[in-house]
């Protein structure tokens, strides 16, 4: 393999363009955590993304002994703790037993004294359907304004229609088709990926996590929130980490991220495991205002693209919102 390609700033950039939309869209997400706790019934403000929590728990993450020799300097320890969230994508938390099939396992990595190494946002879908940074702020202001009644079904529509012909690669389209048949499966059993690149030190990577043994029908019957936190207190999860290397910005690329990553293998560096003692109450307050913004990592950690860039003022907007409406309506501060 060639030697892979080193991470350079200018893959982050956004227009002046962009960043305009941008001031527009983190206004549209302050709108909506405002209004979220009437909009999903509950009594406290949620997120804008990822509403629904299944659970929280501790974890692991174990090295592997055999990681490449470039990467050892960013390892100097053998087991890291973790803290998890396992969550819904859907904007709103839906009530009802069936949830559509788009997850979050949000990963937390600290060190021995719980400093914040790296936050990891993955999910059950390797791609993302929009390239643009205009287009997808324009969609994303739209779903945030369509929930809170500032625009109408049209404009929402509207935006929607301009998404579809980057849906059409034969990656994202083979990977609706397994999602498809894995639309009833047990979330624990899903592969979960970093949907962008993110840095690795001076490289740039993508992130998968392999559940290991993992029964798929473990929810049969039952809600996925009652499920997932059955599991967890039952079993014991485990599950393989791998990273993929950019050697090649045309068969790797990071600001194109709805096709998948072309002869690249799967580097296995570590495992992460959740023992049966390590799930936390979810509803507490501390873990309610949990966030995984991926741009609070250390600098050698943090995400890598254009529309990873979003992320940073994204969850800032999010979180601050949240803490000063839960103050009001049930935390005190």
């Amino acid at each position: 393999m060639p030697d892979p390609l080193k991470y350079n700033k200018d893959y982050d950039r956004l227009t002046d363009e962009e960043k305009v939309l941008f001031e527009i869209n983190k206004k549209s997400i302050s709108d909506f955590v405002e209004q979220s706790a009437s909009l999903s019934d509950v009594n406290y403000a949620t997120r804008n993304a990822h509403a629904k929590t299944y659970a929280v728990t501790k974890g692991r993450l174990i090295i592997s002994e055999n990681i490449p020799q470039e990467f050892e300097h960013l390892f100097d320890k053998k087991i890291y703790d973790l803290t998890i969230r396992l969550s819904n994508a859907h904007l709103k938390i839906n009530k009802s037993k069936k949830d559509i099939p788009a997850y979050g396992f949000a990963v937390k990595i600290k060190d021995e004294q719980a400093n914040l190494i790296a936050n990891y946002p993955l999910v059950n879908f390797p791609l993302f359907p929009i390239n643009s940074v205009c287009t997808f702020l324009k969609l994303f202001t739209s779903i945030n304004q369509f929930y809170i009644k500032k625009w109408s079904s049209f404009s929402l529509i509207a935006q929607i229609v301009k998404v579809i012909p980057s849906t059409c690669t034969p990656s994202f389209i083979k990977n609706l088709f397994k999602l498809f048949q894995k639309r009833n499966d047990f979330i624990l059993s899903f592969d979960f990926y970093s949907v962008g690149a993110y840095r690795l030190g001076d490289y740039m990577v993508k992130i998968k996590l392999a559940p290991q043994s993992v029964d798929k029908k473990f929810t049969k019957s039952k809600k996925m929130k009652e499920a997932a936190e059955d599991y967890l207190k039952s079993k014991t999860f485990s599950a393989d980490v791998y990273i993929q290397l950019c050697y090649d910005i045309k068969k790797q690329p990071i600001n194109q991220l709805n096709v998948e990553w072309k002869n690249s293998p799967f580097i296995k560096i570590g495992e992460l495991k959740i023992g049966k003692e390590d799930i936390l109450d979810p509803a507490s307050c501390e873990n309610e205002l949990l966030s995984f913004n991926p741009y609070e990592s250390k600098a050698f950690f943090q995400p890598v693209g254009k529309i990873q860039r979003l992320r940073e003022e994204a969850y800032k907007v999010s979180l601050k919102t949240r803490v000063k409406i839960n103050k009001l309506l049930k935390y005190e501060a």
